[in-house]
């Protein structure tokens, strides 16, 4: 049995770097942890075999991705039978008063959208990968974020996530 399990969605890779981040501070205080893409295989079975399940996911275009929206409903019953959280990852969240789920209007979405309701929320702000996107994506986020104050030099990536915060939400799952 497996102490917390991590399940993510993620497209460039910033939601299951925070994932593997938890993992490992979980296992650092002697528990045991697994992460896994919501699209595994084993994802389902792993739920099955935890004593706790943490949810991430990540934003793109203002939506969370629908496989999110699909093993939650497939698992609703499982995901309520144990200690559980859900967090989301975007770019809105490196403003003060964004990165809370009070504060995050795609939290307050995310919950309009379904009916689990997890034990704990979070929000954290993820990277600014310019160097990764196609150059569409590209084009559009530096418009986004322009618009909003943000960073737009397409040759520098720009990391938002705040690692203790990280480290210290998966601190108390326990």
């Amino acid at each position: 049995m497996t102490d917390v399990l991590f399940l993510y969605s993620t497209r460039e890779g910033q939601t299951y770097r925070i994932c593997e981040c938890m993992a490992e501070e979980v296992k650092g205080h002697g528990r045991t942890a697994v992460s896994l893409s919501l699209d595994d295989p084993q994802a389902a079975q792993a739920l099955l075999q935890s004593r706790c399940v943490v949810m991430g996911a990540s934003i793109h275009y203002g939506h969370l991705p629908a496989n999110l929206y699909a093993f939650i409903e497939a698992h609703r019953s499982e995901l309520e039978s144990r200690p559980n959280a859900f967090f989301c990852v975007n770019l809105t969240a490196r403003k003060p008063g964004k990165n809370t789920p009070e504060g995050s209007a795609y939290m307050r979405r995310f919950l309009k959208m379904t009916a689990w309701r997890p034990q704990k929320l979070a929000v954290f702000p993820g990277a600014l990968l310019y160097t990764r996107y196609t150059w569409y994506d590209r084009l559009v986020i530096r418009f986004i974020m322009w618009i909003t104050g943000g960073p737009t030099d397409p040759a520098r990536d720009v990391e938002f996530t705040d690692w203790d915060e990280i480290r210290r939400f998966a601190r108390s799952l326990f």
